[in-house]
């Protein structure tokens, strides 16, 4: 009975054993002593010893082993014999780096029509590619290897602009000559554009915001328009000097006449305010979409705003292929995103009181409104109607660079 209590004790004390010594032994230290362990228990100590310290069988024999050999002395620091442990897997296939090399850049390195170009490389289907052809490796070992060769995650990277216009450079010495002119003489100059259109409704938005775990926000799995809340159009104005800005939430087309009627809101409601004696207005925009340089509407819309508020309007355009240089973009519109990241767009209200209650360390303050008027596609303005414009172009370039001055002074 004692006996039979001894062995079902066994791997208890064995546990506490290896436990007790596992953080003082180093590897050899703990292949002799499992080996030692394995040796006075008997028959079947192996299969225990390695099931409770979880060494292999394979290890435990070579303990064995060396009890029976004479201990060879190791240098300082080392706990294996020159040459011990298994061999890396490119010592053993050559040809490893190479095949690997040629997958992941097949139009340098490898066949330009590999059907591997085609399809996301991931290491599990890098490892499966090599497995099939010869070369047996694991998910984890061509992580390694990629890691070897400098391989790293990488997004695309926006950098080429095409074709860039000749005179590019000198439109923005032109244009920034233009806004600290303007600057300087206390005139207001704004940056305008319209920001991307977003789905109202609880649809996913990205980015990411704190919430208690495993308690996201429940959104719809589809991206398609709501027909009852259809999309916003955003269209911003940005004081330049005053680090303000304001919003103007469209619910139809994105029209010149939708974008010159948030200028006119921005006017009455912040800039009139604070330039009370200006007498111009300086707009930096976009060279295409409602705002463009091509765009006859919007040199007729700005006409009425000119005439109504006895301003003269100068524009200075950027060049084609350079809106992301807008200043709207990245000192207003990067904060209104980051500012709702994550949070679904479930109304105009919504999207209103996100974009208003938008800050900066800077002092960044943004106001906004709805704007549910209809604003129609596809007007024409005639030649006659165009030709009574009050419009003078700039020396330079005058398809960017114009003026439009009020019919009479008010």
């Amino acid at each position: 009975m004692c006996y039979a209590y001894g062995m079902a004790q066994r791997p208890v004390l064995l546990a506490e054993k290896f436990a007790r010594l596992r953080s003082h032994l180093n590897e050899a230290g703990m292949r002799l002593w499992a080996a030692t362990e394995a040796v006075s228990l008997g028959y079947g100590g192996v299969s225990e010893v390695s099931r409770v310290t979880g060494l292999s069988r394979t290890t435990i024999h070579a303990g064995m082993a060396e009890l029976g050999r004479p201990a060879v002395a190791l240098p300082e620091g080392r706990e294996r014999r020159s040459g011990g442990g298994r061999k890396p897997l490119v010592q053993k296939d050559p040809g490893l780096r190479d095949a690997l090399n040629r997958l992941v850049d097949p139009v340098t390195r490898g066949d330009p029509e590999s059907s591997l170009r085609w399809t996301c490389k991931s290491t599990t289907k890098l490892a499966q590619e090599l497995t099939k052809g010869g070369h047996s490796v694991s998910q984890r070992t061509v992580c390694d290897l990629l890691a070897q060769a400098g391989y790293s995650l990488q997004s695309v990277r926006k950098t080429r602009e095409g074709s860039q216009h000749p005179d590019r450079d000198a439109q923005f010495h032109h244009l920034n000559a233009q806004v600290r002119a303007a600057i300087q003489a206390r005139q207001p100059v704004i940056s305008v554009d319209t920001k991307k259109k977003e789905l109202v409704g609880d649809f996913r938005n990205a980015g990411q915001e704190w919430q208690k775990k495993r308690s996201p926000v429940q959104v719809r799995v589809h991206d398609f328009v709501d027909p009852a809340l259809g999309k916003a159009a955003p269209y911003g104005v940005y004081d330049l000097a005053a680090n303000q800005g304001w919003v103007s939430v469209g619910i139809d087309h994105d029209t010149a006449e939708f974008a010159v009627e948030s200028i006119r809101r921005w006017w009455k409601q912040m800039g009139k305010p604070r330039y009370s004696q200006a007498r111009r207005l300086l707009i930096t925009a976009d060279g295409g979409g409602s705002n463009g340089y091509r765009v006859r509407l919007w040199k007729v819309a700005l006409q009425r705003f000119a005439d109504e508020t006895g301003l003269t309007v100068q524009v200075c355009h950027l060049p084609p292929g350079t809106s992301k240089w807008n200043k709207i973009e990245h000192r207003m519109f990067c904060h209104i995103t980051r500012n709702w990241r994550g949070k679904p767009l479930e109304s105009l209200a919504v999207i209103v009181s996100l974009i208003g209650n938008t800050t900066t360390e800077q002092g960044l303050i943004i106001r906004a409104e709805l704007d549910a008027a209809s604003y129609p596609k596809g007007q024409i303005v005639s030649d006659e109607v165009f030709n009574d414009l009050q419009l003078n172009p700039d020396p330079f370039h005058g398809e960017w660079n114009y003026s439009i001055r009020p019919h009479s002074i008010i």
